[in-house]
């Protein structure tokens, strides 16, 4: 299979019909239908079926377009690196993200970055763990941030300070909405919205065998439509804080769940991984960054204890 067939063959698929996709190349109809056929040949298989005013792509179509999909992606990501190769200061930097409000550790550092080195653009995609991981060990992600639990063998990482606590987003005229938190075990007993990373792992690994009797009546990958789901009175949505505007001019709010239950956040890149150099740059500054950010928390830490416990050796005498 050639390159440029399976970009032909993509926008075919994307188009829905082979004139659109024709004139979006800026090659005649037939040549498309010509090379997309002789595609068909040498697959062995039936790609699409053609009506007057589309194109339908079969089982096996769709296979090779999401095959397809995957490996221009990644040319395309390649070629851009050995672009970059000539300019230890600029190109961009592909990073996968979960929502989580540790992200804004990462963003002061990107902030740094663009400072330093104006020429480094972050492409930033937002997904679940298992999407961002996926794409990471494609070669299509440069990083990924994502949540503690997933399995850290085959990359490796970087903590990010700070943990997420994990709640209920709800509208303010909800029945829960009356207490301060909601215990654990109460999740059974109402209409919950979550996403299919918490239902397969954090539920069931709070619940247990209670997790199979949640009321789960939707699931999400972004909390932003979650919050919209809320808002027209679908249930109750399971967030990590600050994800959801709860503000109190919102008409949603958020209440913790009790024992409280928190996660936290790593930057992962594969093992053996051989970086573009604007790929260098940010992971140089963001090491550093984030021992400023341990050292800075553990300085706070210390002087809390200090407050709480003034007799304890080394306490300053109050003044």
């Amino acid at each position: 299979m050639e390159i440029r067939v399976l970009r032909y063959f993509v926008t075919m698929a994307r188009e829905g019909n082979m004139t659109r996709a024709a004139e979006r190349l800026f090659v005649t109809q037939p040549t498309l239908s010509k090379q997309l056929k002789d595609l068909e040949e040498e697959l062995g298989r039936k790609l699409y079926e053609r009506t007057n005013y589309s194109i339908r792509l079969t089982d096996a179509g769709m296979l090779l377009r999401k095959r397809a999909e995957d490996i221009l992606a990644l040319v395309d990501k390649t070629e851009e690196e050995f672009r970059a190769l000539n300019d230890l200061d600029s190109g961009s930097v592909s990073i996968g993200a979960a929502e989580s409000d540790s992200i804004k550790y990462f963003a002061r550092t990107v902030k740094r970055l663009h400072e330093r080195y104006p020429g480094i653009r972050p492409d930033f995609v937002s997904g679940d763990a298992d999407d961002i991981t996926a794409k990471l060990d494609k070669g299509l992600l440069d990083f990924a941030i994502i949540v503690n639990d997933a399995d850290l063998s085959k990359y490796n990482y970087l903590d990010l300070p700070g943990q997420d606590r994990w709640g209920l987003v709800m509208r303010r005229d909800a029945p829960l909405a009356i207490r301060k938190a909601v215990p654990v075990e109460d999740l059974p007993f109402h209409p919950l919205i979550c996403s299919r990373q918490g239902l397969q792992q954090d539920l069931r690994r709070w619940l247990g065998d209670t997790a199979d009797r949640l009321n789960i009546v939707a699931t999400f990958n972004l909390a932003y439509n979650a919050g919209i789901m809320v808002r027209e009175g679908l249930g109750y949505a399971v967030v990590f804080d600050h994800l959801i505007d709860t503000c109190p001019a919102s008409d949603l709010c958020f209440r913790p769940i009790v024992p409280a239950k928190t996660s936290g956040m790593k930057i992962i890149w594969r093992k053996y991984q051989v970086f573009t150099p604007a790929a260098t740059r940010l992971l140089e500054v963001l090491k550093a960054d984030l021992e400023r950010e341990f050292e800075a928390a553990a300085r706070d830490a210390a002087a809390e204890a200090l407050k709480e416990d003034p007799e304890r050796p080394g306490a300053r005498p109050a003044r």
